[in-house]
C-alpha cells in the first residue's frame, strides 16, 4: 500500500484527499462536509465516477475515514470502488479529485469513465 494511505474495507484514502477535504470543510465553514463518491451508468466506457460534497449522511452509506476526513459511497458503487485509491491532484491547469480502479479493464483517455 502506498505511503500516507488507509487501506478500510477495500477503499484507499490518501493524504491528498484527506487533506483537500480538510481544506474543503475549512473554506466552507462545515465540519460535516464529505466527498461523496458514486459509480453511474454512462460515460464512454461504460460507468463513469461521480464526485459530490455532502454533509448529509445517507442510510446506505459506507464511509471511509483517513486523517480525519470522510469519503462516503453506497453499497451498489462498492462493487465497483473495491480496491480503489481515492486521491486529490493538483496538476499543472487543473485540480481534481482522481480514482485509481486496478478492476477497470479500460477507461476513457480524461479517466472518468471505465469498465470493467
Amino acid at each position: 500500500m502506498p505511503d500516507g494511505t488507509q487501506n478500510t474495507e477495500g477503499l484507499i484514502v490518501t493524504d491528498s484527499c484527506a487533506a483537500r477535504i480538510a481544506k474543503l470543510r475549512e473554506i466552507q465553514g462545515n465540519d460535516a462536509l464529505k466527498l461523496r463518491v458514486t459509480v453511474n451508468g454512462g460515460g464512454c466506457s461504460g460507468f463513469q465516477y461521480a464526485f459530490d460534497l455532502d454533509d448529509k449522511a445517507q442510510d446506505d452509506d459506507i464511509t471511509f475515514e483517513h486523517n480525519g476526513a470522510e469519503v462516503v459511497t453506497d453499497e451498489v458503487s462498492l462493487g465497483f470502488l473495491a480496491g480503489c485509491t481515492v486521491e486529490f491532484k493538483d496538476e499543472l491547469g487543473a485540480a481534481f479529485f482522481s480514482i485509481d480502479n486496478p478492476n477497470a479493464t479500460s477507461s476513457c483517455g480524461c479517466g472518468a469513465s471505465f469498465s470493467v
